[in-house]
């Protein structure tokens, strides 16, 4: 899934990941396109892979936000059929979210 993502998405510099997304070959597909992937190492891999830890620390700001739009139910369970009006739902929860606070 994550391939598909990478594909259907504009160019961008980094990619900010957990742990699960530690895979030699999104790594590599990554480093193809000229995006450095910012995805710290699992414990089961035998030579850990340098990252930008400074960067990985922003992650949290992306989980706060997902969390917050959460609240709002129609983002949370997706009711929405097509991706534009699950995106409207989204942008406007965001909206809310940042007026709210």
């Amino acid at each position: 899934m994550a391939e598909a993502l990478i594909k259907a998405a504009g160019p961008f510099r980094r990619l900010l990941a957990d742990k699960g997304y530690d895979a030699n070959h999104l790594r590599r597909r990554l480093a193809e396109r000229g995006t450095e992937a910012v995805i710290p190492s699992t414990t089961s891999r035998r030579t850990p892979i340098p990252y930008d830890t400074i960067a990985y620390k922003d992650r949290n700001r992306v989980e706060r936000m997902w969390c917050r739009l959460k609240d709002f139910r129609r983002v949370a369970t997706r009711y929405d059929k097509l991706a534009a009006n699950y995106l409207s739902g989204v942008l406007i929860a965001a909206a809310c979210a940042y007026w709210l606070n």
